[in-house]
This record gives C-alpha cells, sequence and structure tokens, in this order.
C-alpha cells in the first residue's frame, strides 16, 4: 500500500502544504464540514476540488481579443451591408491601438477598454459613443462563448451628445426643391421628394424602398423593418396625391447622387443631414399639433425626442403654406 509520500511523490508540495490547504479549504466551507465521518468529508473535499478545478478552467477559458472582435463581426453576418462596413472599419481602428488585439479576453479591464476608446475614439462625442456600443457587443459575443466572465465596457458612461440645432427648411425653400425636380433631368427624383418633405422618411429609407412596398392603389407606403434605420416597419399614408398626379412613382437607381445633384441645381450648398425628416416633423407638430400621431409615422418609440428636438416649432402661418 502506498504511503503519503508516495502519493505525493513528484509534486512541488509536501506534507505540511497539503495539511495546510485541507485546512483552509474546511474552514472555508464552514458548517458544511462540521461533524463528518473519514468518507463523507473526503467525498465533499472532491466535490471541492472538482469545483475548484472547473472554475480554474473557465477562467483561463478565452481567446485574443483581435479573434473576438471578428467572431462578434461574424455573428452579425446577416446585418445590412452598410452595417458591416461601419463595424468592420470600427473594429480595425480599436486593432490598431498597440497591444490590443493579442490581448486575452478574459483579462481585458474597464480601464484598458476605456482606454482603448479614448485613445481610438475620443475626438468625437459620436464615434467614441458608437465604438463603446461596438466594443460592448465584442464582450457580450465573448460572454455567449464563455471567453470572459464579466463586460467591462457595461462600466464606461456614454459621452454626453450636445445636439446641434436643425433649423427646418422655409416654404420658399421647399418650393426651390419641387421646382427643380419639375426640371427633366431631375423628374425621376420628385416621389423621393415627395417621401421626404411629406412623410419624412430617411434618405438611406428612400433609398432602399422597394417596388412592392409602394402601393399607391390603398394610398400608402410601407417602411419594410429591413430597411428602416431602427429596424422597426411602419405604415405610412400618402398624403398631398394630387402632387403625385403624372409622378412614376419607383426609386430610381443610383439614387444617393441623384438626391446631391438635385440638392445642388435647387442651389443648396450647404445640407444638413435629415433636414428633410427635420422639416416635415416640425411643420406636422405646428399644424397637427398631434405628437401622438407623428411618433408613429417617424417610427420613435416614445414622444420624448419630438419634445427635445421640436420645440422651436415655425409659425403656424408657415405651416399652413406648407400643408396647403
Amino acid at each position: 500500500m502506498k504511503t503519503a509520500k508516495d502519493i505525493i511523490k513528484g509534486l512541488p508540495l509536501n506534507m505540511n502544504d497539503i495539511a495546510r490547504l485541507t485546512l483552509e479549504a474546511t474552514e472555508e466551507l464552514g458548517e458544511s464540514a462540521q461533524g463528518l465521518t473519514r468518507l463523507d468529508m473526503l467525498h465533499l473535499l472532491r466535490r471541492v476540488i472538482r469545483a475548484g478545478v472547473k472554475a480554474v478552467k473557465a477562467e483561463e477559458h478565452t481567446v485574443c481579443f483581435e479573434e473576438a472582435a471578428w467572431a462578434s463581426v461574424a455573428a452579425r453576418a446577416g446585418r445590412r451591408a452598410t452595417t458591416l462596413r461601419d463595424l468592420r472599419h470600427f473594429v480595425r481602428r480599436m486593432l490598431r491601438v498597440e497591444g490590443v488585439a493579442a490581448r486575452p479576453l478574459r483579462a481585458m479591464s474597464t480601464q484598458e477598454c476605456r482606454e482603448l476608446l479614448e485613445y481610438a475614439f475620443g475626438g468625437s462625442n459620436h464615434s467614441f459613443n458608437k465604438a463603446r456600443a461596438i466594443l460592448h457587443s465584442i464582450f457580450a459575443h465573448g460572454q455567449r462563448q464563455e471567453w470572459c466572465g464579466e463586460n467591462p465596457v457595461s462600466r464606461i458612461e456614454p459621452r454626453r451628445i450636445q445636439e446641434k440645432e436643425i433649423v427646418p427648411l422655409s416654404p420658399q425653400e421647399v418650393q426651390r426643391l419641387e421646382e427643380t425636380a419639375q426640371l427633366p433631368e431631375h423628374r425621376e427624383m420628385r416621389f423621393s421628394l415627395h417621401l421626404l418633405l411629406y412623410n419624412g422618411v430617411r434618405p438611406q429609407e428612400v433609398a432602399r424602398l422597394h417596388e412592392r412596398n409602394i402601393q399607391p392603389e390603398q394610398g400608402r407606403v410601407i417602411i419594410a423593418a429591413s430597411g428602416s434605420k431602427t429596424g422597426g416597419g411602419r405604415v405610412l399614408p400618402l398624403r398631398k396625391k394630387k402632387k403625385l398626379q403624372g409622378v412614376d412613382l419607383r426609386i430610381p437607381r443610383n439614387w444617393q447622387n441623384r438626391w446631391r445633384a438635385l440638392r445642388r441645381a435647387a442651389g443648396f450648398t450647404h445640407w444638413q443631414s435629415d433636414v428633410c425628416r427635420h422639416t416635415f416633423a416640425s411643420y406636422h407638430a405646428a399644424y397637427f399639433r398631434d405628437l401622438g400621431a407623428l411618433q408613429l409615422e417617424m417610427g420613435h418609440r416614445s414622444a420624448d425626442l419630438l419634445r427635445s428636438r421640436y420645440l422651436n416649432l415655425p409659425q403656424v402661418s408657415q405651416a399652413k403654406v406648407y400643408w396647403r
């Protein structure tokens, strides 16, 4: 029969070490280890050892940040091409930070993640917040794969964004756009302009609009979830139908370039993003005074954003000109 010294032969431990570790284990177990027989104590200590080994292996199971980041992108392969392009762009910027690519995901701390975001994206609050969301998703994917135990990005606060005031287009500026869209070289953009101005559809949503979702016989346009910015679909009424008489209700190819050319031809040298959507919401709020209906058409989850962004409403007289 082997002695205790024979059993531990080859281990960098002696009998005192083993006795000390056994005592520590029983002390940590507290009442669970009190009053047990020798066999029950052995069974309990084996459970403790197995549980400890499993926990240690789990702690050591991880991948480097670069592998985790690209795995997170691959997991979203079904997203829109523009979304995937943004993801890859932000991941590449993160990986250019020295030492980050090879860092074990499980070992990365909140402070390291904060320094990564500050170094690569600190110059822009919008970029910082977007990068933070992407970094959070990388760790969330890592948690699902058991590559890390927690998400250190959760403790990083997003930066506060100071929204720039967007001044709605005046009725005269709207008229300039509509008159320009009557010119032969821009006539294909008339329906697109109508959706931008009188339904508040985002430019990207117009560009993605499928022919089957334009339903004039039912007086509506459907913004499908797959084509919307937020992933939520909505049904919009076709307003001011007289303006659409003789208009080809379709979205032309090469839409972004055609939209840019129409604005230039109308004399707009500076253009604020989503100003047509802001114009629609502002005049709708001023004229109809129904934030609930407007919220549904805009696709917002609540009316809070409308209240915060459209308080400086145009005059009712201007709104009447716009709608009538």
